[in-house]
């Protein structure tokens, strides 16, 4: 491993991104220097200066310097998230998911051991008489992590292959599904249809048992009255013959009073009365004698 903690050909793709940045900001710097060359040049050709003048003067260095180095900060914002994108889009290509840390990218320690690798490489490239050979590009793996994504692939198509065959079989069922919902939806519109008919029919039948009732209920008021009518002429009646018997049984009450009192004037029945009267005197004297 090298000073970074990353093998010798990661090393060089970051030796060269480094060369990039520090031509960048190089430009930068050259183009901020440009900025005070231009304020001195057009600016100060005289020897006194009022403070508004400064002012004025330090004012437009300050945008202009400004809007350098904010153009020059975005740049650089960019540059590392296109060069982010060709890291993620290379990963990708295997199934890979890179993570990044952004807490490190604050790590003083680590910022303080790139800038001395930097240095060093710097120092070290001066002192070379050739140019570097061309870097080839980034490659994606190593031969142990290739077989590794290798057999990951081949398992992630065996899982893609089980899937589809699932999809099929799914697919298979939600067709019969339909054709069984088809056939449900058939047998539920005869069925409505049937229903329908029975509901006809049932009105029909309803309707009729409907008159047979009222017919019933006419017939059973017109019997009803004339059940009252026969009744109130019973009763009437009754009435009448109970007050006749009254007058039937005072006259056998008055005919046999008067009967009884005409026999009592007969002489059968003055002799009848003597010969019980006696019986009872001598019925008394013998009770009296037995009772001695």
């Amino acid at each position: 491993q090298a000073e970074l903690g990353v093998n010798e050909h990661h090393q060089k793709e970051v030796v060269s991104y480094m060369r990039f940045a520090r031509f960048k900001r190089g430009m930068c710097l050259k183009t901020v220097d440009s900025c005070f060359q231009d304020l001195k040049d057009s600016r100060l050709v005289e020897e006194t200066f009022t403070v508004d003048e400064v002012i004025d003067m330090l004012d437009g260095l300050q945008s202009v310097v400004h809007s350098e180095v904010e153009s020059e900060l975005i740049n650089t914002t960019y540059t590392n998230v296109l060069l982010l994108r060709q890291l993620f889009s290379q990963a990708e290509k295997w199934y890979l998911k890179l993570q990044t840390d952004v807490s490190d990218l604050e790590n003083r320690e680590l910022l303080d051991q790139v800038a001395e690798f930097e240095k060093s490489e710097y120092t070290s490239s001066n002192k070379k008489s050739t140019a570097d050979p061309i870097k080839p590009k980034l490659a994606p793996l190593n031969e142990g992590g290739s077989e590794l994504l290798n057999k990951t692939v081949a398992h992630l198509q065996e899982e893609n292959e089980k899937l589809k065959t699932r999809l099929r079989t799914i697919e298979t069922q939600a067709t019969a599904a339909l054709d069984e919902k088809s056939k449900l939806e058939k047998s539920l519109r005869d069925l409505q249809m049937i229903q329908g008919d029975q509901k006809n029919n049932a009105n029909q039948d309803i309707t009729e048992l409907e008159n047979k009732v009222a017919a019933l209920k006419s017939q059973f008021e017109k019997t009803l009255n004339d059940t009252t009518a026969n009744q109130k002429f019973l009763e009437e009646d009754l009435v009448t013959t109970k007050h006749d018997l009254l007058k039937v049984q005072d006259q056998l009450s008055t005919a046999e009073k008067e009967l009884e009192k005409k026999f009592q004037q007969t002489a059968a029945y003055r002799n009848m009365k003597e010969i019980l009267t006696k019986k009872n005197e001598q019925i008394k004297d013998l009770r009296r004698r037995l009772s001695k």
